[in-house]
């Protein structure tokens, strides 16, 4: 995690000075960088599109949160859980858009009477 700070700053800082800040060491970052990625890592990424995939095509144009797409995921046959879908629906930055119902707040016409014009004032 901490190296994962310091690849995404490394625009901005100095990697030793960073490193020295978190206490991490520097070969410890430049060897991580190197690194594959791990077997989780890489089964996460897959599922990722997938995700993408399914939230991108459904009816109402990705309005499916976690749940919907955790049962749209095991219809298609991938066993995963619920919260490994939210977890890597979170990191990706996939989130569910909420299309909210057009509700009338004013009623003009209504029997009440108007409140009396205490400034004064001259409206158009």
């Amino acid at each position: 995690m901490k190296y994962a700070c310091v690849a995404r700053h490394r625009g901005e800082f100095r990697v030793r000075l960073m490193c020295r800040v978190l206490s991490v060491s520097c070969s410890g970052f430049y060897a991580s960088q190197r690194r594959e990625k791990s077997e989780r890592q890489r089964v996460d990424e897959r599922l990722a599109a997938e995700i993408r995939r399914l939230h991108g095509k459904n009816r109402h144009y990705q309005t499916y949160g976690s749940p919907r797409i955790h049962r749209e995921l095991r219809g298609i046959g991938i066993a995963v859980s619920e919260k490994r879908v939210a977890r890597v629906m979170r990191e990706k930055e996939i989130r569910a858009k909420q299309n909210r119902k057009f509700r009338m707040t004013t009623d003009s016409s209504h029997a009440h009477p108007v409140a009396p014009n205490l400034l004064g004032r001259q409206c158009r």
